[in-house]
């Protein structure tokens, strides 16, 4: 996308309204994405959220902080979805070799295949919520809209 200077005429409650239906979009697709994950595989958002994280990194594998960070948790948040993980045996967590400090949260196998298949059926789900109603060149359009406003705003 390129970077354009605001039209100073844009209307208060025009720019208001916009971003309010984009609000609004995103809190009733991602609902009908986190109620399906929760009925089929009993995961809450958050923990959906870092399974995802972990099944694209590498060795299926990431520090504890780094993983609290980029979901958005307080490390006391973290720590309490991470132990719901293990009891699970979604995840466990492994002591970093060369740096004590450093803790690792890793997928299991079991955690491998609920994120896999929970993956599978979260773009299941969005080709029909997202792709069904906007396109291909929309929905893509609205995703570098987002990660423009991402990097703008971080």
């Amino acid at each position: 996308m390129s970077s354009t200077r605001p039209d100073p005429r844009t209307d208060d409650d025009e720019i208001i309204t916009w971003w309010g239906l984009v609000i609004e979009g995103y809190h009733v697709t991602q609902g009908k994405l986190t109620a399906a994950i929760a009925e089929r595989f009993g995961l809450a958002p958050a923990s959906f959220d870092i399974l995802l994280r972990l099944v694209r990194s590498p060795e299926h594998r990431m520090p504890m902080t780094k993983l609290a960070h980029e979901a958005a948790l307080s490390s006391g948040g973290f720590t309490k979805v991470a132990d719901r993980m293990a009891r699970a045996g979604l995840i466990r967590r492994e002591p970093c070799e060369t740096d004590r400090r450093v803790t690792y949260a890793v997928l299991t196998d079991h955690g491998l295949d609920i994120a896999q298949r929970s993956r599978a059926v979260a773009a299941e789900i969005l080709r029909k919520h997202v792709l069904g109603h906007l396109g291909e060149a929309d929905a893509a359009a609205l995703a570098e809209a987002m990660r423009t406003l991402r990097e703008a705003n971080s």
